[in-house]
């Protein structure tokens, strides 16, 4: 087991980043650890520091003492032994480059976005690995059903900590585990990061569902058939049936299809209303990630030759080439076959 770290650095101020900050600052009062949060605007900074507020993204929730902001990536990252990754996804790959040399050499890397890269299709630890060159046992990931208001407002929830080395998962697993926020852990990174990736287009659909008005016998069957080619691609790539059955696959799918929190959701539900994706995107503060990652779970999956109808039709919609009244006409015009098969 690695020893105690002194310090915890969480690269991002969005509401997730914000949100875990507040859990690793929690988990650590008694011993001491300071938590510091970087954030790209200083203004957001200052609100932290002086306030122990980040109302933009989390409204009046109070944050801990011990968690501290700057604006400074070099005087966040400085004697960190734990470096979560929580910025854009589609940003990282540019992030990294701009701080890893403030990065200590020892550090442990883990990754709270759930997205592919456009271009590349990499998921995020595989970013990590492109640029730092790290071993594995130094890059995790963390993924579940954690909508961040909820947690934000100690709202009991589980998530999985992954990691190729199960000594590190551990390690993580300790350093956020509070009376609010209960982590497992794997060492199936590929199965909890393609969960966390593909919800994301999944949600996307059941959200279009709803805003055209359509019923939950309708959301029901998107749902369990997202979950369906999701474990076909994660099974694809490598990943565990048993990883996609549990809090990393069904559990994050099941929380953001079903949440009014959830951005996906709420994204989708207004392209069911018939507004314009540009429309959606002005709309929407945050970044609905399957908007962005949509095009590359589609890419991936077909280099793979997995079918995974429901994200191709949610792609074809985001790109214009389909529209949301025909999307169901579609899916159900598919050729029958036994609901047991994976391939």
């Amino acid at each position: 087991m690695r020893p105690q770290p002194r310090k915890i650095a969480v690269m991002g101020a969005g509401s997730w980043g914000t949100t875990f900050a507040k859990v690793l600052a929690d988990s650590g009062t008694e011993a001491g650890i300071e938590v510091m949060v970087w954030a790209r605007r200083p203004e957001v900074a200052t609100e932290i520091n002086t306030k122990h507020t980040n109302s933009r993204y989390l409204r009046e929730t109070v944050l801990p003492n011990n968690l501290r902001s700057s604006a400074e990536t070099t005087e966040v990252l400085a004697g960190a032994d734990l470096v979560v990754l929580a910025v854009p996804a589609q940003s990282l790959r540019e992030q990294l480059r701009s701080f890893k040399e403030s990065i200590e050499p020892h550090a442990v890397l883990m990754s709270l976005m759930k997205g592919l890269e456009r271009g590349t299709d990499q998921r995020m630890s595989e970013v990590i690995f492109a640029e730092t060159g790290i071993t594995d046992d130094r890059i995790a990931v963390l993924s579940g059903p954690n909508l961040a208001m909820e947690i934000a407002r100690r709202q009991p929830t589980a998530s999985v900590v992954a990691c190729a080395d199960s000594d590190t998962a551990t390690w993580i697993a300790s350093l956020c585990s509070t009376d609010y926020f209960r982590p497992y852990t794997n060492t199936d990174v590929i199965g909890v990061e393609i969960g966390g990736i593909a919800k994301n287009v999944i949600a996307l659909a059941v959200g279009i569902c709803d805003g055209m008005g359509m019923g939950d016998n309708t959301k029901s069957s998107i749902i369990t058939r997202g979950l369906a080619e999701t474990t076909r691609l994660a099974l694809a790539l490598g990943g565990k049936y048993e990883t996609l059955s549990g809090l990393a696959g069904l559990g994050d799918l099941v929380a953001t299809c079903s949440s009014s929190l959830s951005r996906n959701n709420t994204a989708g539900r207004l392209l069911g209303q018939g507004l314009y994706l540009e429309e959606v995107n002005d709309r929407m503060s945050q970044t609905a990630e399957g908007i962005k990652s949509g095009r590359a779970v589609l890419d991936l999956a077909m280099r793979h030759q997995v079918e995974v109808p429901i994200t191709e039709a949610v792609v074809m919609v985001l790109e214009g080439t389909l529209s949301v009244e025909n999307m169901g006409a579609r899916l159900l015009g598919r050729e029958l076959k036994s609901e047991g098969e994976l391939k």
